[in-house]
């Protein structure tokens, strides 16, 4: 089969540092998670790209979805990112640029995906974004980055994923799509870091106005006293949306901060960073005693260290990156 990165297979691939089991967080969102592992393989830097997370705000409901705006990964590897439009079959789209050396980054459904083993696998339907590297559509084989890893998929899965089964007559099968094109040379450490710097300092400029913690900490616990009136099951997803995603966002920030840094000029802010990382995930234990129990007063409080912490952050940062 074609690929992308031929030197690579499921088998014998290890994930990035990043994806350590001894973080606090070892994967964030499939989207990023994927990036991670892309940059890896290229060769370059994926620490070099965190600086978007200062971005993220409280969205009334959730936070922010973060991912790596296409302008950065531009900027800092020389990558460009782009829709790729879906007007035929979706195995003949993708094959067609990784003939020519490009990544497709396909939505796809992990009810089909083997490596979702216990969460959506075969139990659940959910939109979740893979990369594709090989794809044999004769053999109903693919391998793909998806969430910290890189897997294979094959025969039923394959089937599955790509609706080859589907009733005549029924819904196309027209996932949202991009494309990565890669500079013929991966870009330079010394050009990773620079460009790094300076995007860290746009994205400070781009961050939200008041404290997102202090707006989420003002519902959560309502929030909270909703879910536990719902199927057990719709923990994971308000969770994952909130609490997950805000502490991983931040932790990801502490990584960033400490990679430009390595005189621990931002050790102050790193460290508050891994408070709001930290808190959430021990908050995210609180919430499914608070739920199982039904009580709910300790909530009220329990964010204020990441509260606290998001104020001294941004603090920090704004005295040294003026």
């Amino acid at each position: 089969m074609t690929s992308v990165f031929p030197d690579i297979d499921p088998a014998g691939y290890r994930s990035h540092a990043l994806h350590a089991s001894e973080r606090v967080w070892p994967e964030t969102n499939c989207y990023i998670d994927l990036w991670i592992e892309v940059l890896a393989t290229h060769g370059v830097a994926p620490e070099a790209m965190l600086g978007f997370t200062l971005t993220q705000d409280f969205e009334g409901d959730q936070f922010t979805f973060f991912k790596v705006p296409p302008e950065d990964l531009e900027a800092l590897y020389g990558i460009r990112v782009t829709e790729l439009a879906i007007f035929d079959a979706v195995e003949g789209h993708v094959g067609e640029q990784i003939k020519r050396g490009r990544l497709c980054l396909v939505e796809m459904d992990s009810f089909f995906m083997p490596d979702t083993q216990g969460v959506g696998y075969r139990q659940d339907h959910g939109k979740t974004t893979v990369a594709i590297n090989r794809l044999d559509p004769d053999g109903r084989v693919m391998d793909y980055f998806h969430n910290r890893g890189f897997f294979r998929i094959a025969g039923a899965d394959f089937a599955g994923l790509f609706q080859l089964d589907a009733p005549e007559g029924g819904l196309p099968f027209l996932p949202y799509t991009e494309f990565a094109k890669f500079p013929a040379k991966a870009a330079t450490a010394s050009h990773q870091k620079t460009l790094a710097g300076e995007i860290l300092s746009r994205h400070f400029a781009r961050r939200p106005e008041g404290n997102p913690i202090a707006a989420f900490a003002e519902v959560f616990p309502q929030q909270v006293e909703k879910l536990a009136d719902r199927p057990f099951g719709f923990f994971h997803k308000y969770a994952f949306n909130t609490l997950r995603q805000f502490g991983a966002n931040f932790e990801l920030l502490a990584t960033h901060l400490d990679w430009l840094s390595p005189d621990g000029a931002y050790a102050e802010e790193s460290a508050q960073a891994m408070t709001i990382a930290e808190t959430a995930k021990s908050v995210q234990f609180l919430v499914a005693r608070a739920v199982s129990r039904r009580k709910f007063e300790p909530l009220r409080t329990a964010l204020d260290p990441a509260h606290a912490a998001w104020d001294t952050l941004m603090t920090g940062l704004g005295g040294k990156l003026a």
